[in-house]
């Protein structure tokens, strides 16, 4: 669906969607209001107030949260799934052990984002989160302590190696967008996504967690901690459940846990497949490869993610699951795997209806047309206009290709060279990364899938996803002031 031509000028659609998420948290945070209700609700009056035609709105709503279904459900129904499994035959607990064996108790947080770091090389940030969550999960079970100290540095290492490191598809289409080398945007964006994961995501993710205390959620593994919810120490936060875990009748398959190379192995399935289709799709980008192979579109179909998460849990079942119960009984695992997550998919596509919405409603155009001839230094200029889209509208994505395309010109007037095209690209993934919030969808998988409400959400996940943003801005503009 194409945006609808703007009723009003720049500043009019701003005070709309700054509206908009005024009123969304009001409804939540206040009203009391279930968020997916909010959502869907927000969106309808957003889409009347920016001037959609009448007949339009319901396609406008819809073309935001079936895409971000379409995306989303999958993968967490997979990742669930696999989740689950290694969580009742004891796998999560076997590699968790290991990490902990190999780093050490008091390095468990960073031994949990340096594996993520790892595998957030190929796999997306969603797809990397919900594998890695029975992980982080039993990790932060094992030594008590908020949720967030274990929670944030995984999922700020997929978040960085996502926005930031080629082959993922935003910093590919923004070097490809500007006439610079994906291989050099690949050997800059790797040291700066990890020195900023270190700095923005791991330091801060301690802060956070000695302030405020996230229990593990009940819903998705069971109970941990006695059931308690995810209420900070002060005060603020919802139950995330109502204390009944496995004990409900549910099965526990972990007295003949695999072994630790099993486990790594059944994890390393989703990273080769999803591998195949980021590296082709890169190859074929750069020219390396020409388009229309048989075998390399048959491998980018094995490494298309909700495939690679299919063959895996398929491997689940075969090496976990089956070994140590009758099919009927692995049938019962993966089908109470999947009751706690209705939920979780339902808000995510609703957070996805409200940032189409908001992009449909021409917002981030006029603002980027307004923005696109500051005078300013061009990698400030690059970040800032990220920034302002990124919170407008939402999508990381569109942020950051966005930026690429409307900067492209003055980046080829200025001749700039390969290295100095990489510190852009980074600055652009940097302003994308920043200030997530609600109308992002994925501010509500993260909220969900850690048991936290809105608020405590905005005040960790937001946090941290600005301090990683910003200190990879730093980074990025301090070798730009030296070359």
């Amino acid at each position: 669906m194409e945006a609808i031509d703007p009723a009003y000028g720049t500043a009019t659609l701003l005070l709309i969607a700054a509206g908009a998420v005024a009123l969304l948290l009001f409804l939540i945070m206040k009203v009391k209001l279930h968020a997916f209700v909010s959502l869907v609700l927000v969106s309808l009056l957003t889409a009347l107030v920016a001037g959609f035609p009448l007949a339009d709105v319901p396609a406008a709503m819809m073309f935001g949260f079936s895409s971000t279904l379409g995306s989303v459900a999958l993968l967490v129904a997979f990742g669930v799934m696999l989740g689950r499994l290694m969580e009742v035959t004891g796998g999560a607990q076997v590699l968790a052990d290991s990490l902990i064996g190999r780093f050490g108790e008091k390095r468990a947080p960073l031994a949990l984002g340096i594996a993520a770091l790892l595998f957030g090389f190929p796999i997306f940030f969603d797809a990397g989160l919900v594998v890695f969550l029975p992980i982080i999960l039993t990790v932060a079970r094992r030594f008590g302590g908020s949720l967030l100290l274990y929670a944030l540095p995984a999922a700020g290492a997929f978040a960085a190696m996502h926005a930031i490191v080629p082959p993922h598809p935003g910093p590919v289409a923004a070097a490809e967008a500007l006439g610079g080398s994906v291989g050099v945007s690949l050997l800059v964006g790797i040291p700066v996504a990890v020195a900023s994961w270190y700095v923005g995501v791991l330091l801060v993710s301690r802060r956070l967690g000695a302030r405020i205390d996230v229990s593990v959620p009940v819903a998705l593994f069971g109970e941990v901690n006695g059931g308690r919810g995810a209420a900070g120490r002060d005060g603020e936060g919802e139950a995330a459940g109502d204390g009944a875990g496995p004990a409900a009748g549910e099965a526990r398959l972990d007295r003949r846990p695999p072994s630790f190379r099993t486990v790594l192995l059944l994890l390393l399935v989703p990273l080769v497949l999803i591998s195949f289709d980021t590296v082709l799709d890169t190859l074929t980008v750069s020219g390396v490869l020409e388009e229309g192979q048989s075998w390399a579109a048959f491998l980018s179909l094995l490494g298309n993610t909700p495939v690679a998460l299919l063959i895996t849990v398929l491997a689940a079942i075969a090496v976990l699951g089956r070994p140590r119960a009758r099919m009927t009984e692995v049938t019962k695992i993966l089908d109470d795997a999947l009751g706690p997550i209705c939920s979780i998919i339902l808000i995510t596509g609703a957070g996805g209806m409200f940032g189409g919405v908001l992009r449909l409603s021409g917002i981030g155009d006029a603002l980027s047309g307004s923005l696109a001839d500051l005078g300013i230094s061009l990698i400030v200029q690059a970040f800032v206009i990220a920034t302002l889209l990124r919170v407008a509208q939402g999508s990381a994505t569109v942020a950051l290709t966005t930026t690429a395309g409307l900067i492209a010109g003055a980046v080829a007037d200025a001749g700039l060279g390969d290295f100095q095209i990489a510190l852009i690209v980074v600055a652009i993934a940097a302003g994308a990364t920043v200030l997530s919030h609600v109308n992002d969808s994925g501010f509500w998988l993260v909220s969900r899938f850690f048991g936290m409400d809105e608020k405590t959400t905005l005040k960790t996940w937001t946090v941290m996803e600005t301090t990683l943003g910003l200190t990879a801005f730093v980074i990025a503009l301090s070798f730009w002031m030296v070359v």
